[in-house]
C-alpha cells in the first residue's frame, strides 16, 4: 500500500511541477513576472479540478445514483465489500452506458462513489460482479480514485493549450507567432510526458486494486472470469461507442479500446472453452511464463492498463 501512496503522490508532485512550469511560461510571455502569481494560479487549477472533478465524470458516464429497492442485488454487494474493508458505504450509480464496465471515483473515502454500467448487469454471475465490484471498492480505499482524476485533467488541459497556439495563435506578428508556436511545442512536449505518467499511475494501481479484490475474500479466478467476459463484451461495441468513453477509460476495470487484442490473450487461457477461466486454469498459468514481444509492451505503455496476459498471470500468484 505504501508503494502505490508514494508513487501517486510523487507522480501528483510531478505532474503539478509542470502545470507549474507551465503556468510560468506563458504568464511570462504575457508580460506578468511575479512568482506568487504563478505559484497561487497553478494551485487554483488543482482546487478546480478537485472540485469539478467528480461533476465531470458523472455528466460524461451519464451517471444515475439508485436506491437499494431499484436494486437490492447491488446495494447488499456493496455494503458488504464495504465493510470488509472497514470503509463508509460508496453512492452507488447507474451509468447509461452498454459497455459491460464498473468505475470509482470521488474526493476521498467517504466521499466514494461506486457505479456499474447498464451493460455488465446482465453479464456476470453474482461471484463475477463481487470480484469486479471489490476491485473498485479497493480503489476507494486505496484513496487513488481522487489521484487519477487530478492526473487525467492536467495532460487534457495541455493538450487543449497546445492545439490552439500550434494552429489557431495569431499569424500577422512573425516574431510574435514564432514564440507562440515555441510555446506550443513545448506545451506538446509537456502533455505527452505527462499523459505518459497519467497511464503508468493507472496501470499500477490496476494491480493493487486487483489484489485488494482478492483480499476482500474474492477468488482470483472469479475476477479473471470477469475480465475475461467484460472484454469479451467489450469487444462486440462499435467503435462508436468505444469513442465516447476514450477519455474517461482509465476509470474502468479494463481498457474498452484493447479488447480485440486481450480477448484473442484470453481465449487461449480458457482452454476448455467454457467463456470463463476455472481455477484449474489459473493453476495452469502459474507455471508459465508470460513474454511480450515489442509491439505488445509498447501497446502496454500507451495504453490505461496493463497487459491483461500479465495481470491474470499474478492473479493466478494469489491463489485458486
Amino acid at each position: 500500500m505504501l508503494g502505490l501512496k508514494l508513487r501517486m503522490f510523487l507522480l501528483t508532485a510531478i505532474l503539478f511541477a509542470i502545470i507549474y512550469a507551465v503556468v510560468s511560461m506563458i504568464s511570462y510571455r504575457m508580460g506578468i513576472t511575479n512568482f506568487y502569481f504563478y505559484l497561487v494560479f497553478s494551485f487554483v487549477i488543482m482546487l478546480a479540478q478537485y472540485m469539478i472533478g467528480p461533476k465531470i465524470v458523472e455528466w460524461s458516464m451519464r451517471v444515475k445514483y439508485i436506491k437499494e429497492s431499484e436494486n437490492p442485488r447491488l446495494h447488499q454487494m456493496v455494503r458488504a465489500l464495504a465493510t470488509a474493508a472497514h470503509i463508509p458505504t460508496p453512492r452507488i450509480g447507474v451509468a447509461d452506458i452498454e459497455i459491460p464496465n464498473a468505475f470509482a471515483f470521488g474526493r476521498s473515502i467517504r466521499d466514494g462513489r461506486i457505479c456499474v454500467t447498464r451493460g455488465i448487469m446482465n453479464l456476470l454471475s453474482d461471484e463475477e460482479l463481487r470480484a469486479v465490484l471489490g476491485h473498485e471498492m479497493s480503489h476507494i480505499k486505496n484513496r487513488d480514485v481522487l489521484t487519477i482524476t487530478l492526473l487525467s485533467v492536467i495532460p487534457m488541459i495541455l493538450y487543449r493549450i497546445a492545439w490552439q497556439l500550434l494552429f489557431f495563435g495569431d499569424r500577422r506578428d512573425r516574431n510574435s507567432s514564432g514564440g507562440t508556436a515555441l510555446i506550443g511545442v513545448v506545451a506538446f512536449l509537456f502533455y505527452f510526458i505527462t499523459n505518459l505518467l497519467v497511464l503508468y499511475a493507472s496501470r499500477i494501481r490496476e494491480y493493487f486494486a486487483d489484489k485488494g479484490s482478492v483480499d476482500l475474500g474474492n477468488r482470483p479466478s472469479a475476477l479473471a472470469s470477469a475480465l475475461y467476459k467484460l472484454v469479451y463484451g467489450s469487444a462486440r461495441m462499435p467503435k462508436e461507442a468505444i469513442k465516447d468513453v476514450e477519455g474517461m477509460k482509465a476509470f474502468f476495470a479494463n481498457d474498452p479500446s484493447r479488447a480485440m487484442n486481450d480477448l484473442s490473450d484470453l481465449k487461449n487461457l480458457d482452454l476448455d472453452k467454457s467463456g470463463d477461466i476455472s481455477p484449474s486454469e489459473m493453476a495452469a498459468l502459474t507455471n508459465k511464463q508470460v513474454k511480450l514481444g515489442f509491439g505488445d509492451k509498447m501497446m502496454e505503455l500507451m495504453s490505461t492498463h496493463p497487459n491483461m496476459l500479465k495481470r491474470i498471470k499474478r492473479l493466478s500468484s494469489w491463489g485458486r
